[in-house]
């Protein structure tokens, strides 16, 4: 396993907890923080959001649908974006009109980014100004430890469903040895070419070479002869 190589598969509930846990945390630490979401995406589903508050999915939700907001400037910029006053601020129109009419005044989003994963950590205030302290306080530590502990877990489940194929591969190469050493004998040919025609019937056949190779070790060859000397490399 690399260090940086990245896990492909679905998000478990325990990340979606783990996002839950960062938003409420932040909540009750920093001062005049009313509401927090976090928000995860790894560049190929959707971005995922994780409120504190049902109304406050819906100033992710709104972003997402524009393509304008703190999330998406703070994610472009690396660094964090803070809206002190969003009664004067003239940024992201669609974002500001949604925040105020929910009574959000202030709101800071932090961005972090490791191993392929993009997090972000929105933070609000009803009050203009009540967050200015919010970018360099503990939101900031906590953030990037729950990042970290999410790429380490990402790793250890892709490390996991290695072992899990490796281990596979060992129980089954036994089986296409074996195999390999009847194609060898039906068709008189050397060890690549018999593993050159396993593979080929596994290709046509749409079966895993395992499952080819536990057919001709249970048939021992029988019947197969036409069928494998087609496959075969100049006969």
């Amino acid at each position: 396993m690399l260090p940086d190589q990245e896990y492909e598969g679905p998000e478990p509930a325990s990340t979606v907890r783990t996002l839950q846990r960062l938003a409420e945390t932040c909540v009750r630490t920093v001062p005049a923080c009313c509401g927090a979401v976090t928000t995860l995406s790894d560049g190929e589903d959707e971005r995922r959001a994780s409120a504190t508050h049902p109304d406050l999915a819906a100033l992710v939700a709104v972003q997402l649908d524009s393509g304008d907001g703190p999330i998406q400037t703070a994610i472009d910029s690396g660094a964090p974006v803070d809206a002190e006053d969003l009664l004067t601020d003239e940024r992201w129109p669609d974002y500001r009109a949604m925040a105020l009419g929910s009574g959000v005044r202030a709101s800071v989003t932090l961005p972090f980014h490791r191993a392929g994963i993009d997090i972000t950590l929105n933070l609000y205030g009803f009050r203009a100004g009540s967050l200015e302290h919010a970018v360099h306080g503990c939101a900031a530590v906590i953030g990037e430890e729950t990042t970290a502990s999410l790429v380490r877990d990402r790793r250890y489940r892709a490390a996991l469903t290695e072992v899990g194929q490796l281990a596979t591969a060992l129980r089954s190469r036994p089986v296409i040895d074996q195999a390999g050493g009847i194609v060898m004998c039906v068709l008189g040919c050397d060890a690549e070419e018999a593993y050159g025609v396993l593979r080929q019937v596994s290709q046509v056949s749409n079966r895993k070479l395992a499952d080819v190779a536990a057919g001709v070790v249970r048939t021992k060859g029988r019947g197969l002869e036409r069928a494998l000397a087609r496959l075969a490399p100049g006969r």
